[in-house]
């Protein structure tokens, strides 16, 4: 038994031996001391040759124990750095801890529930930190409670004016920590009227409307400084109750009215939400709100982070941590007043502001930039203003809008329903009213501020316009009348040419998607073709100006690539087979059918084709900055690509070449990597694109012959230049050329050394073997160690073996550091200039060849 009591000490190092230790021998708080006594005898008398530390340790604990919950601060019992309190069902604690990532030290409360986060819910002395472990957190001789360094410097209290003389201090099962009397157990002070950032259940966020006192949430400035942000949470309870979020001084975000069930301006609130949302007027000028669980054993709580993002969080059991059941300012439209006076904000458009029919933007110039706070202004004056000034007219309409966040500074009258309308039409100063049952009838006489177009929830808003801006009955009525009656005209003239141009359509159509699945190979029997929209081949040459030289973004072995505009302004590049192309129909149908089939942010998207008569066109998405090589091997254009963006790019075309070889429903086989074919977008990442030398391989399938070698002289692997051989593997030297390219900025065709004539790779070759990184054209000082490795991994990829190179997701995790250890890498292929010769086909050529010259035959460059 001794043994057993130390080794349960022992596997707790670094804990207060007393406070800490007896919580393992003294399991139920709040025990008569009678039931400790006992147990300690039962203990020290069943110990034959235990040794003289345990029981000596047990005598300790009962010392301490006696007259003091575990769960309590007395004037005879304080806590010292790093001790802690527990409260009596073990759910909160309360001591000394530091935030991540900082060495200051604090006082607070946080959720002891065994994770190694800790959900701080509660700090003391968040503005004064202690900047060593000499802290203390006591009863001092006012009876108040406080925190004091080893100078004994106070550094924050309770500051209750008159305490009692003799007070505890408790952390009870709510997270509440309470100073109390010890005679009368009155509460002298509570955390609960102190919060720091984080709201309880029960913990009330008040206002006093007579005395100004606030309880407000305050949030920390960073995650490791709990020190007051620039964010305050707080009740305003004028007119109609709202729960508000101030930036500094400045409203940041809001509730909406509360109708007595719910806050009527969030989203996907119901009655039952929170089990138990509740605003109070206690009739004494006490305002507050607070939420409440219905099972106790239910942990959740709300905090205001140091974004000012208000966030719930509810305890998962069964995964052992926390989950985000609910936040506030999802979506821009959340930001308090983001459209501006008479405008109103739908995360669902785009732009999300829009000002409401009959008004328009006050600075036209600044709304159209998205520059929206001047908001709106109206466009006619309204007729009760009209009729004031003593002309005639009838009355003013209004505009219903469904499902909206109502404005701020709504006034309140216990108008019935069918009143509230005709109340606000009387007034000339109302220019909206809104009604809820809990509510009653709520009108606005200022600018409309802070509207939003809810999803689900909210309320019916009517705004007061002029009336010729509204839709009257009898307009509604002759506009469908005209419409139906021009539709029939419309229809009965031009049935004959429709039906005759939808037939013609029909066949085509028929005759495109007859020819695409025509053109399907036996590698994809178990993968169906997706339907690819087809366009009309009007349709792209209006979108590219005809086909204008003005558009032209480049000519490749296919055809000329256009860029063009559609009807619904979407950007494209159109690739156009040309008819004097080496290649044809077959690499378009393969492009067609390959990338049909793939969809990854590293591949180019395929938006559909063009089959019309001989004309053969893809169109893709359009990519702003064009292809790799036009920023790589240009001298200006490459000062732009520093490391990061080189790396960056790099990744990508990692992590698309291994969704081509394992991740993708099929294994593809590119066959034509290189820096022209990779595009890049406006944000300079990579995409892979020109399928059209791309091979599908099947489920065991690890490696094909070809006849026809095709591909870029410089990127071929020497198995497939050679043999007609192609694998992944051949895909992973082209790859390895490429990432050679990116480092150094100039490209593999190109030669160093005259007097060796080494390519690039028989350039790099020499420089790892003399250790000589930084001769590279392209150095980096700052990153020299990533760039080294890249290197490395370049020199894996293009070794002359396929079996020893690496497949393109070791690649990744060398790259990214997961292998650390690399293996040397041996001599590259075609390190030497290449001499071209002719010869018939490959297999002519299988005898001709070693590690320093190459002979390539038939080689078709794209």
């Amino acid at each position: 038994m001794a043994s057993l009591i130390v080794k349960k000490i022992q596997l707790r190092p670094g804990t207060n031996l007393y406070s800490d230790n007896c919580n393992l021998i003294f399991k139920k708080q709040k025990q008569h001391v009678y039931r400790a006594s006992i147990l300690m005898k039962n203990r020290v008398m069943g110990i034959i040759s235990g040794s003289r530390f345990v029981v000596l340790l047990l005598l300790s604990c009962y010392c301490i124990k006696f007259g003091t919950a575990m769960d309590t601060i007395t004037s005879s019992n304080s806590i010292k750095d790093p001790e802690a309190i527990t409260s009596n069902s073990g759910v909160f604690r309360f001591g000394f801890f530091s935030p991540a990532n900082s060495t200051d030290r604090y006082v607070g409360i946080w959720y002891n529930i065994g994770i190694p986060e800790q959900s701080v819910v509660w700090i003391a002395n968040r503005n004064k930190p202690l900047k060593d472990d000499s802290g203390v957190v006591m009863i001092a001789e006012d009876g108040n409670l406080v925190v004091s360094n080893g100078q004994k410097e106070i550094l924050w209290s309770s500051n209750v004016k008159s305490p009692a003389t003799n007070t505890s201090a408790q952390v009870l099962d709510s997270g509440n920590l309470v100073l109390q009397g010890i005679t009368d157990g009155a509460s002298l002070w509570e955390s609960f009227q102190q919060p720091s950032d984080t709201v309880m259940p029960t913990m009330k966020i008040s206002t006093n409307v007579r005395t100004g006192e606030k309880v407000r949430l305050t949030s920390w400035k960073s995650s490791s400084d709990p020190s007051n942000g620039s964010f305050s949470l707080g009740l305003e309870p004028l007119n109609i109750p709202q729960v508000f979020i101030w930036n500094n001084t400045r409203p940041y975000w809001r509730t909406g009215p509360w109708n007595g069930l719910i806050f009527t301006g969030v989203e996907h609130m119901y009655s039952f939400y929170l089990d138990g949302f509740n605003v109070v007027d206690d009739k004494e000028g006490n305002f507050y709100v607070m939420f409440g669980l219905v099972g106790k054993s239910y942990l959740s709580y709300i905090y205001l982070n140091s974004q000012g993002k208000l966030i719930q969080r509810n305890w998962d059991e069964g995964k052992r941590d926390w989950n985000i059941s609910w936040s506030a300012l999802e979506t821009e439209c959340d930001v308090y007043g983001k459209c501006g006076a008479f405008g109103s904000c739908d995360s669902q458009k785009q732009p999300i502001c829009s000002c409401l029919r009959g008004f328009e933007p006050k600075n036209t110039k600044e709304w159209n930039r998205g520059n929206w706070a001047s908001g709106c202004v109206r466009s006619k004056p309204l007729q009760c203003e009209r009729v004031n000034n003593g002309s005639k007219s009838s009355n003013d309409g209004f505009l219903t809008l469904e499902m909206m966040k109502v404005p701020d500074f709504a006034e309140r009258s216990p108008t019935l329903e069918d009143k509230c309308k005709e109340q606000c039409l009387k007034n000339c100063s109302c220019v909206a009213y809104a009604y809820d049952a809990g509510i009653g009838c709520m009108s606005w006489s200022e600018n409309l501020i802070d509207m939003q177009k809810l999803s689900t929830g909210g309320l019916d808003l009517y705004v007061r316009i002029e009336n010729s801006e509204l839709d009257t009955k009898k307009e509604r009525h002759m506009i469908i009348i005209i419409t139906v009656v021009i539709g029939i005209i419309i229809i009965a003239i031009s049935t004959f040419f429709l039906w005759r141009r939808m037939a013609k359509q029909r066949v085509n159509k028929v005759k495109s998607e007859e020819m695409l699945l025509s053109n399907k190979g036996d590698d994809i029997d178990e993968v169906k073709l997706q339907r690819l929209p087809l366009f009309k081949f009007e349709e792209l040459a209006t979108a590219t100006t005809n086909f204008s030289l003005s558009n032209k973004l480049g000519q490749g072995g296919f055809g000329p690539v256009y860029k063009g505009t559609l009807k619904d302004g979407q950007e494209i590049a159109v690739k156009r087979l040309s008819t004097g192309s080496g290649q044809g129909s077959e690499e378009f149908m393969n492009e067609v059918l390959v990338i049909s089939t793939l969809q990854h942010r590293n591949l180019v998207r395929l938006l559909g084709c063009c089959v019309e008569g001989d004309e053969r066109m893809l169109v893709y998405e359009y990519m702003p900055n064009r292809s790799l090589d036009a920023f790589l091997f240009d001298r200006a254009k490459q000062k732009l690509l520093d490391w990061k963006k080189r790396f960056k790019i790099i990744e990508g075309i990692s992590r698309g070449l291994l969704y081509l070889h394992r991740d993708s429903r099929l294994r593809i086989i590119h066959r034509d990597l290189k820096a022209s074919n990779i595009l890049l977008d406006e944000e300079m990442n990579p995409k892979i694109s020109d399928f059209g030398m791309a091979r599908i391989f099947g489920g065991n399938q690890n490696q094909a012959n070809t006849k026809r070698v095709a591909g870029t002289y410089g990127y071929m692997s020497p198995e497939y230049a050679m043999g007609g051989h192609f694998s992944e593997k051949s895909d992973v030297f082209s790859y390895g050329v490429l990432l050679l390219e990116i480092i150094s900025g100039k490209r593999n065709t190109s030669f160093y050394n005259q007097e060796h004539s080494f390519s690039l790779l028989g350039f790099a070759w020499q420089l790892w073997n003399e250790d000589d990184i930084m001769a590279l054209p392209y150095t980096d000082q700052c990153h020299f160690q990533e760039i080294k490795r890249c290197m490395h991994v370049g020199l894996l990829c293009v070794q002359e073996f396929a079996k020893d190179r690496p497949t393109i997701s070791t690649v990744i995790s060398m790259l990214n550091s997961e292998i650390v250890d690399l293996p040397t890498p041996k001599q590259p292929a075609f390190i030497e200039r290449m001499i071209a010769v002719d010869i018939e086909s490959p297999q002519n050529n299988q005898n001709r060849c070693s590690i320093n010259d190459v002979t390539v035959t038939n080689v078709e460059g794209r």
